[in-house]
């Protein structure tokens, strides 16, 4: 086991933020387990160990269905705060069997391959909306004009929410997000809570007009399902529909923007895609994998586990690190190039288990049809200025992509 200090991992480190990938490097050449002491968590850098653990059943994404608090050795969150664990502990992201296993059920349904199928044209038509849209306009910033209203529009198209109530959608998203960061301030707690309260109150306010007047969304289909026997709470529906918008949607934000930075810096694979748009699939996969938007799950440790001869004990936080996993160079040959025709990409991005990304699909079929309209309608996009990060490491994405259509 490596002594924390000695590691180049620092998630506050702007230098680490613009590219974590060394450190990632050194950390799987170190071991395959480290203890972190600022977040007080066992860093899991290799693929197959995250692959593993993410189907290994004494670890958790809550603890709660086991234990108290107390009797875990964790301290409950502060009472302030309540307002997000609430929302946040009754999605199923955060529940184990079998209250995840009810909950994935009914959502599962609205989420098979027929109804995704279904909205690819619905999916196409606005992508080739914002992109000609962009093209129009000479440029501008394809995080705002492109990369955000898409995967938006299309969850709340699937929830049932009208384009009217569509604009805090995102900035509630965000601010909720934040508590997924290693250590979150008060102030990123406080924006959270607020966050949570409004989207809860609205989304009440959603489920009480639909159970008056039912529509083909996802909404009244859980209502649906409810009176029909299926149990769900109120607040499991406003946790799942939050969950859903949530996950529905960032993500694929920052893997287009991401994903076109990439790109931008390595000119011949863009060449080549352009050249040739049956490439698209498999570029998909590949930016996902080379700068991942998803750097790192969390994991509680239900039951002592032994790796590499060092023991995590029950009560321990294991961070499994997606972005180190994905560039592992057991499983992908010369990981840090960027490479659109790998033709083995057995990337993680999407998770695995029984938690894996219910939406992969639908994520799938939203980053090629922007790609796709992007290269179609402005084939010769090119980067206006270098972009800023945003200072986050768990959730890795840009501020903006401030582009232009070139000649």
């Amino acid at each position: 086991m490596a002594a924390a200090l000695d590691l180049a991992f620092d998630p506050w480190d702007p230098a680490f933020l613009a590219d974590p990938y060394p450190a990632y490097a050194e950390l799987r050449a170190r071991g395959r387990v480290h203890y972190y002491e600022p977040t007080n968590q066992w860093l899991v850098p290799h693929h197959a160990d995250v692959s593993a653990l993410l189907r290994d059943r004494r670890l958790g994404r809550t603890y709660q269905h086991r234990f108290t608090h107390e009797e875990f050795g964790r301290t409950a969150p502060p009472p302030e705060q309540e307002p997000f664990h609430t929302l946040n502990d009754h999605g199923m992201l955060d529940l184990e069997p079998p209250d995840h296993t009810r909950i994935r059920r009914l959502v599962s349904k609205a989420f098979t391959p027929r109804t995704v199928e279904r909205l690819k044209p619905y999916v196409r038509g606005l992508a080739d909306e914002l992109a000609s849209a962009l093209a129009e306009a000479g440029g501008g910033d394809l995080l705002k004009d492109v990369a955000e209203p898409l995967p938006v529009a299309v969850i709340a198209e699937m929830l049932g929410i009208p384009e009217s109530d569509r604009a805090p959608l995102r900035p509630w998203s965000a601010d909720i997000c934040g508590m997924y960061e290693l250590n979150p301030s008060e102030e990123t707690a406080a924006k959270a809570v607020r966050a949570s309260v409004e989207f809860s109150d609205y989304l009440r306010d959603l489920i009480a007009a639909r159970r008056k007047e039912p529509g083909e969304d996802l909404v009244s289909g859980l209502i649906a399902a409810h009176d029909e026997g299926d149990r769900l709470t109120e607040q499991e529906m406003i946790s799942t529909c939050v969950l859903l918008l949530n996950a529905g949607h960032e993500a694929t934000v920052n893997a287009t923007v991401n994903g076109w930075h990439a790109l931008f810096r390595n000119p011949r694979q863009l060449e080549l895609l352009r050249a040739d748009h049956t490439l698209i699939p498999s570029a998909v996969e590949e930016l996902m994998r080379y700068d991942t938007p998803l750097q790192l799950f969390e994991r509680w440790v239900l039951d002592d586990i032994q790796l590499a001869g060092t023991t995590i004990p029950r009560g321990a936080e294991v961070a499994l690190l997606f972005g180190s996993a994905n560039h592992d160079p057991t499983v992908f040959e010369n990981p840090s190039a960027l490479d659109l025709t790998r033709p083995d990409n057995p990337h993680i991005s999407f998770s695995a288990g029984i938690h894996y990304c219910i939406g992969a699909p639908l994520a799938r079929i939203e980053l090629a049809a922007s790609m796709g309209a992007l290269l179609e309608r402005a084939p010769a996009l090119r980067l206006a200025a270098e972009p800023a990060r945003k200072p986050n490491f768990v959730i890795r994405g840009l501020e903006g992509l401030a582009v232009e259509v070139g000649k």
